[in-house]
């Protein structure tokens, strides 16, 4: 069973940049896309970004032109570099691996965006 742990988040400014890291404890080939979730208080978790097998991305509205996900095979990692970051980023980001049957979720990171 895969398992996906995050880090990199934290208290940033706004304007400021924030990069999350995933790392896999195996190997991410077998998943149909990696995804980036997010949850603010009081709000339902909503789609951030994604990544199929194939490379494609597909962004949220609200983070079109600020965040970029990436992913490193070799390292069985993914990215989401958070640039231009607002107050209304503030929240519980998580990572997930989507598969044809199940899906695996990281335990999330903390990001919040503040003056």
């Amino acid at each position: 069973q895969v398992q996906l742990v995050e880090s990199g988040g934290g208290l940033v400014q706004p304007g400021g940049s924030l990069r999350l890291s995933c790392d896999a404890s195996g190997r991410l080939l077998g998943f149909n896309a990696m995804n980036w979730y997010r949850q603010a208080p009081g709000k339902q978790r909503e789609l951030v970004a994604r990544i199929t097998r194939g490379s494609s991305t597909t962004y949220a509205d609200s983070v079109k032109g600020r965040f970029t996900i990436s992913r490193e095979t070799s390292k069985n990692t993914v990215y989401l570099q958070m640039d231009s970051l607002k107050p209304g980023d503030t929240a519980v980001y998580y990572c997930n691996a989507e598969g044809t049957y199940s899906e695996v979720w990281g335990q999330g990171i903390q990001v919040t965006v503040s003056s």
